[in-house]
This record gives C-alpha cells, structure tokens and sequence, in this order.
C-alpha cells in the first residue's frame, strides 16, 4: 500500500530508507520545539499552549505536504517570521498576539489564493534577485540582534545604545558554548547538531545549578490559543505592512526551500521545474492558516527537510514520519520546559548566520541594486522590523531605477507595491 501511494519502487527508495530520512529530518529540525515556544510567550501566549500549537502544526503541515505533495518537505513554524510576530508585532508595534495571528491568518489567505491562481510565479519573479537576496539576509541580522541581546552578549547603552555584555556570566558563557558546539557539529556534519547542543547545554546548566530540571513526560498541556486569532482587529490599514512581509517573507521563503530540497532530491524536472507545485504550495498555505487558528506564528517548509533527502528520502513517506514524530513529542512538555534560554537562543544565532550566506547573491557591481539591498539589510534589525527593512528597500530600489534612468528594468509590480509602501508611510506613519 505504501509503495503504491508514495511510489517507493518509482523513486528508488524503501520504506526503510524513508523511515531513516525521516527521523534525520526531524532530529535537524527539533530545536523548532523548544525555540518556538520561548519566543511567542514572550508575546504573551501561555508556553504549554505555544508548545501544542508548535507540534500540531508542524504535524499537520508535514503531513499534508507528504500525503498531498507526496515531497520529503516538512513544515513547522519559521524561524525569523515568529521573532517578527513577537519582538515587532506585539512588543513593538503594541498588538495582541490575537491581533497577530489574524494577520497570520490574512496573509496565509492571500497566499491560498496565490497558490491558486497562476500569478502566483509572476510574483515571485517579479522582486528583483538583489531584494529577495537582501530580505533573507536582513532576517538573518535581525535574529542575530535578538540573539545577542537574549544571550545577554550585547546590552542596552544609554549613549551608545548597545554595547558588549557581561561576558564572565555563567549563563552567557553557556550560551557562547551552544552556538560555538552548533557550529563545530555542523562543520563536521554530525546529523541533529542543534538539538544535540541544547542537550548538552542544559545538562551542563542543571548539573551546576544554574537551571533546574521540571521532568521528562507528561499529559499535553491544555490548548489555549486555539480559535483565539483576531482576525477583524487585523483589518485595519496600520496591518498592511505586516501582512504584506509575513506574505512576502513566507512566499519566498517557501519557494526557495521546495526548490532547494527538490533539486536535492533530484525530484525536478528536464526543465528544471518543481512537479506538483501546485499542490505543495496548497498544503504549505494550507498549513499557514491552520497554524494561525491552532495559535502560532506562520507555518512554512524547513530547508532542514534536505538533511532528511541526504539520508535517501524521496517521497512523501519521509514528512509522515516526521509528522509522527512531532505528534509524539507533544508528551514531552516537562523535557521542553526545562531547556533554558540560555540554550535556545544560541540556535537563532547560528540560524542568523546561515541566513546572511545570501548577500553573497546580490549584485554589487550595480548601484541601483545593491544600495537598496543595504537599505533592506540595515533597516530590518536597527527598526526591529522586516516589513519597515522590506518597505524602505523597495522604495529605494524604485526610486534609484527611476532616477538612474532604469526605471524600465523595475518590474511594474515592484511599483505598485513602493507606491503601496510610501503612502503607508505618508499617512500611517512608520507604525
């Protein structure tokens, strides 16, 4: 039955194999477990809630990605839009995490429908190459900001607004020690590096006392946010730049992990095109709106999902594994909730870091393409804000085509949105 709904022999794999990947896609991706939920109680929702609407919609995700796209991909909550939902959004910006996940909900509709209609591509092409590049990078220094601050590595100055922390703390030592032990296990390609370093840390941490220890298994907390989204309280015109960067920032993010993992599972093409596209974009904003109702942060596809084709995964049985696993580990909330900070955040650092491998793909040969790339990148972490990075560099990419003389290289879309942007601004102001 396996292998004629998931085509196993079709693909050269066993159920064996995908069992294997599955399990290696997982353990790469864990981390999502612990991390999640500290980020979002900081916004207000309740951790053992976070942590059930974590695993549950990574479970659905996953499972629909494999079960409906028949892909390798699995799903969770991202990283970078769920710092974005919390420390912009929420603290900054002053909204409800109900708020929040209406706008959640918004931009996962809008990717539905995107996802439906064949504008879909046209879109997504139509950002230029330097601001995609730039988006992604200016996340990755806007994780790294919050990183340093939570690892207490960087602190607030009153005349020089940051300056280096307290570095003989033991817990900042700790978190020094995560990320240093992430990065050589990665370097040596040992499968599940960050969930083996938060391990590791923690028992450090509780064997000297520094944090304690809460158990190992337990009943699932209780579901609270579910259903709580506020879904009228985001329609307002001070939430359109919100949407529109969970929406572009999902977008991109989603197409260039499906073709990442794909590619590297030798699943495209003779003309290099994704099969089925349509449907692992389906599941994939399918995911983002039952996420938004379950009470998390968008929903998207992992890049992590290529350490699980590493290990031979090819068909959609890889994702039903890890959707298995997920739902098995919401048992583990006391294991969870005994992990500190100090052990967590250390992982955004070194996601940041991964993530600023993109400015290696922007051109800086071109002015009018790469000043507005640091627009982007430089906006995002010193505003605490990717759609205030994503809006001013928009606009400084039209308005530099405009008075270069190049205004005809600029798609028209990318147009309409900076015009879409300067009178979010001129009325709205920055918030």
């Amino acid at each position: 039955m396996l292998d004629s709904y998931f085509k196993l022999t079709e693909h050269k794999t066993t159920v064996r194999t995908e069992v294997i990947a599955g399990l290696t896609t997982f353990l790469t991706m864990a981390y999502i477990i612990v991390v999640n939920p500290q980020i979002l109680s900081q916004a207000g929702i309740d951790p053992g809630a976070a942590f059930v609407a974590t695993c549950l919609a990574a479970a659905l995700g996953t499972f629909a990605m494999g079960v409906v796209a028949n892909y390798p991909i699995a799903l969770a909550p991202g990283m970078g839009v769920n710092a974005f939902f919390t420390y912009t959004v929420v603290l900054g910006e002053g909204y409800s995490w109900q708020v929040g996940l209406g706008a959640v909900f918004l931009s996962g509709v809008l990717f539905f429908i995107l996802s439906v209609l064949p504008i879909r591509e046209w879109i997504i092409n139509a950002i230029p190459r330097s601001q995609k590049m730039a988006i992604a990078a200016g996340i990755g220094l806007f994780l790294a900001i919050i990183a340093l601050q939570k690892m207490n590595l960087v602190v607030d100055h009153p005349a020089t607004l940051v300056t280096l922390g307290d570095i003989s703390q033991s817990t900042v030592l700790l978190s020094i020690f995560c990320f240093l032990m992430i990065a050589t296990l990665e370097i040596r390609k040992i499968p599940g590096a960050i969930v083996l370093s938060i391990i590791a840390t923690t028992i450090i941490g509780v064997t000297l006392g520094i944090s304690d220890f809460g158990g190992v298994v337990s009943m699932p907390p209780s579901l609270t946010t579910f259903a709580e989204l506020d879904i009228a309280g985001a329609f307002n015109l001070g939430m359109t730049g919100i949407v529109l960067a969970f929406l572009f920032v999902h977008m991109f993010d989603t197409a260039g992990t499906l073709v990442t993992v794909a590619n590297a599972a030798n699943l495209l093409d003779k003309d290099g095109k994704l099969p089925r596209l349509d449907k692992a974009l389906l599941a994939d904003s399918s995911s983002m709106l039952a996420g938004s109702v379950i009470g998390t942060s968008p929903v998207t596809s992992f890049i992590e999902s290529t350490a699980g084709v590493n290990a031979g995964g090819r068909t959609g049985l890889t994702a039903v594994v890890v959707a298995m696993l997920f739902l098995a580990s919401l048992f583990f909330a006391p294991l969870v909730s005994s992990i500190p900070s100090y052990a967590t955040f250390p992982v955004l650092l070194f996601v940041a870091s991964l993530m600023m491998r993109n400015i290696t793909n922007i051109d800086w040969e071109d002015m009018t393409e790469y000043v507005p790339a640091v627009v982007t990148m430089v906006i995002m972490p010193l505003s605490f804000s990717i759609a205030d990075g994503i809006g001013f560099g928009i606009i400084t990419y039209a308005l530099l085509k405009l008075l270069a003389g190049k205004i005809t290289k600029a798609n028209i879309s990318v147009l309409v949105m900076a015009a879409i942007f300067i009178i979010k601004y001129a009325f709205l102001g920055v918030h």
